[in-house]
């Protein structure tokens, strides 16, 4: 289960709505074809040029730049006692600025998982095994990056006192719910 699905059956639970932050910004994502088509050729140019490293700082800046509108986004709902509750979702959530919020009403849950899950999702998803040569490199460029991202989101919200949740054992979404819900009670 991701982070969308988790979201919604939140959403759905406390009658709030669900935004996920790829529908404020999109920063180049899965470089494989999905089931909406392949992925395009300016992503795998992306992945190519830049070392591991280079994508983490990329997508760290792409979400850097994103946070004002989530921020405002976040402070506009919370603040209108009429509006739904608003359960955000997506990596462009980073620990630091949501430290340093300063609306009511507001709370946050970092989802995790093990390298080794990230890694057989990653996998799976892209069909890792039929993949030709280049596009292997792309996908493991991918993955580089996102346990990259995974470590730098949980070594910050660990460092700030912030709730994580470890996803690795895959527990229901239920259980997930529950472990939310008690968080940002």
């Amino acid at each position: 289960m991701g982070k969308s699905t988790l979201a919604q059956a939140l959403a759905a639970t406390l009658g709030g709505e669900h935004v996920s932050t790829d529908s404020l910004a999109r920063h180049p994502g899965r470089p494989w074809t999905t089931s909406s088509g392949p992925f395009p050729e300016h992503v795998a140019a992306h992945y190519l040029s830049l070392p591991v490293d280079g994508l983490t700082i990329q997508q760290l800046r792409h979400y850097q730049r994103l946070w004002p509108r989530i921020e405002e986004m976040a402070a506009a709902r919370a603040t209108d006692a009429s509006a739904r509750r608003l359960i955000l979702e997506g990596s462009g959530v980073l620990p630091q600025p949501v430290a340093a919020l300063k609306i009511p009403n507001t709370a946050a849950v970092w989802l995790t998982a093990s390298s080794a899950v990230l890694r057989n999702r990653i996998y799976s998803a892209s069909r890792f095994d039929e993949l030709a040569a280049d596009e292997k490199i792309i996908v493991e460029k991918f993955l580089g990056r996102t346990e990259q991202f995974d470590q730098l989101i949980l070594s910050a919200a660990n460092s700030l006192g912030l709730t994580s949740i470890d996803t690795s054992a895959a527990p229901p979404t239920t259980e997930l719910m529950k472990q939310c819900l008690q968080a940002i009670d």
